[in-house]
């Protein structure tokens, strides 16, 4: 099978790169091994996407990008990309089952949730130890709960816990929360919230399931137990790099590094969204580094390939 361009992840930067890449004539398919949409399926509520007054879920967001890049053309996939070869300026995509040829690729494969790496950490998770509010807050009614974070996620999972526990411990490890000022004061304020500062949590104990935590004081040097009935971690996100970390060039954490045109260092293939070296990972930069990406292809394209066979450019092919 051939395409102009293959977009590997289906969350708002691969539904954005579709939308632009599809409506610009480009034959386009999207690959995604997990949920299309990515991880903004477990947002509650999106409120700072421009245009929608009232809020919206992540997962009624990404379905209207999702039908709006079907409706221009875009074939899915549920299938996981193994391997990514080139053949001159052609790119080889893998699955298991099917060999496929493009001229451009956009890798929009995301992020992942970093570990504590604590002991009691991985024998608990699934049974109090978790990394999705949204997924499993309900199952915390009226118990009391643990976040672990002091960023724009850990503060916001924070408070929607507020709406099922009747506790819900914050612990960070500084003085002060790194999120939004408006979403710090909503903390402050809410009287279920309750924050342990210049706090690290050491151990998860239990015995089938979580029932309390030992946290260190990083300034008093103490040690203190925190019941609780389960801890959501936010400390941070990982690279999904493993297609492409031996052959792109990345930053101290493992994030693409791409020119403001959304290139990596190999000819015609792009990254966009969490994957990306960026300052900022929110849903908005996400579409922009997706639409971006996909108006870079096309002009690659137009300049690398010369029919709509896909032959590459005599002078190149020559090269």
């Amino acid at each position: 099978m051939r395409y102009d361009v293959i977009i590997i992840g289906g969350g708002p930067a691969g539904l954005s790169a579709a939308i632009y890449a599809a409506r610009g004539g480009l034959k386009t398919a999207v690959f995604e091994r997990a949920i299309i949409a990515g991880q903004i399926t477990v947002t509650e509520d999106v409120e700072n996407y421009p245009g929608f007054v009232e809020p919206l879920s992540g997962f009624e967001l990404s379905e209207r990008m999702r039908t709006q890049a079907e409706r221009f053309g875009t074939e899915f996939f549920d299938e996981e990309i193994k391997a990514i070869g080139l053949e001159g300026l052609c790119k080889v995509v893998e699955t298991g089952s099917r060999t496929m040829r493009a001229k451009a690729v956009i890798l929009c494969t995301g992020a992942h949730p970093r570990r504590l790496s604590v002991p009691g950490e991985e024998p608990f998770t699934g049974r109090g130890v978790s990394y999705c509010a949204t997924c499993d807050g309900a199952l915390y009614r009226d118990k009391v709960v643990a976040v672990v974070g002091g960023g724009d996620s850990a503060v916001e999972e924070a408070l929607f816990l507020t709406r099922f526990a009747k506790k819900v411990y914050l612990i960070h490890r500084r003085d002060q929360l790194r999120a939004q000022q408006i979403i710090q004061q909503r903390a402050f304020k809410n009287p279920k919230v309750e924050i342990v500062w210049d706090s690290v949590v050491q151990k998860i104990h239990g015995s089938q399931i979580v029932e309390k935590l030992e946290v260190f004081n990083r300034k008093t040097n103490e040690i203190s137990f925190i019941p609780v009935d389960g801890v959501f971690i936010y400390v941070g996100i990982l690279p999904n790099n493993e297609l492409v970390e031996s052959r792109l060039e990345l930053d101290t954490f493992g994030f693409v590094i791409t020119d403001e045109y959304m290139h990596t260092n190999l000819p015609g293939i792009y990254a966009a969204g969490d994957i990306r070296h960026t300052v900022l990972r929110q849903v908005v930069t996400a579409t922009s580094d997706g639409a971006t990406a996909a108006w870079s292809a096309e002009k690659w394209i137009m300049e690398n390939y010369d029919d709509v066979e896909g032959n590459e450019v005599k002078e190149i092919a020559e090269q």
